[in-house]
């Protein structure tokens, strides 16, 4: 006779807290130009392969990612623990709808808010957005909702700049999805050093997964980015 799944002694034990990351890329025309996708692709797949080697009785890192640019934006990658994903490289093409980083905004609260993706348990979200140009649709009352979400006002925000100067208007976009002067946005003035920066988030979430307590743990140095720039 089976036993009945509440007699058993493992029916207490509970899964780690998923902590997810999900990453808003800029997929438009422009980022096939000097090899900036073909980098971000790197960086995805080496944080992918880092991260998925982690393991703790706390958390468990989830990694989605949202794509936008050329025709569209697309749940490129829908959240799941890292040693789960099979990553996909990201294509970038030039389309009508240039970089509809507004219609990104919309789609990356509908995720944070959906409990089959991110379960209401989970930890804070840490996300990340890397544009290398300024939208081109209306994004500010989108994100001004996304910010204004619950899950996103919990989350950690980190901006990727490849290109864009300070001061620019594209830089400003990126400045106001930080919404933190704690944080800068980080500039990647050439597409080798997207790999360089993902690294850093790579030993920031290891850091913070086998913390006692994630979601006490800061996610990034402020010093270590300002280094980077």
């Amino acid at each position: 006779m089976s036993l009945d799944e509440t007699d058993s002694p493992f029916a207490s034990v509970q899964r780690p807290r998923p902590l997810p990351v999900l990453v808003l890329a800029d997929v438009s025309g422009s980022m096939a130009e000097h090899g900036k996708i073909n980098s971000l692709n790197r960086a995805m797949s080496t944080m992918i392969r880092a991260l998925a080697r982690e393991r703790s009785p706390r958390a468990e890192i989830t990694i989605g990612v949202i794509t936008f640019g050329g025709t569209g934006t697309v749940l490129h990658q829908k959240p799941l623990p890292a040693a789960s994903v099979r990553w996909t490289d990201m294509a970038a093409t030039a389309g009508p709808s240039g970089t509809p980083m507004g219609a990104a905004f919309e789609l990356a609260q509908a995720v944070l808010e959906d409990k089959e993706l991110i379960p209401a348990q989970a930890h804070p979200a840490t996300l990340v957005l890397i544009s290398d140009g300024e939208p081109t649709s209306a994004w500010r009352a989108q994100l001004d909702a996304l910010l204004g979400s619950p899950q996103s006002k919990r989350s950690a925000r980190l901006a990727v700049a490849i290109g864009p100067e300070a001061g620019t208007p594209a830089y400003r976009v990126l400045e106001s999805f930080v919404a933190d002067g704690l944080y800068p946005v980080v500039r990647a003035d050439e597409a080798d050093r997207v790999l360089e920066i993902f690294n850093v988030l790579t030993r920031s979430m290891s850091m913070r997964v086998n913390s006692t307590r994630p979601d006490e743990v800061p996610v990034f140095d402020p010093d270590e980015l300002a280094d980077l720039d």
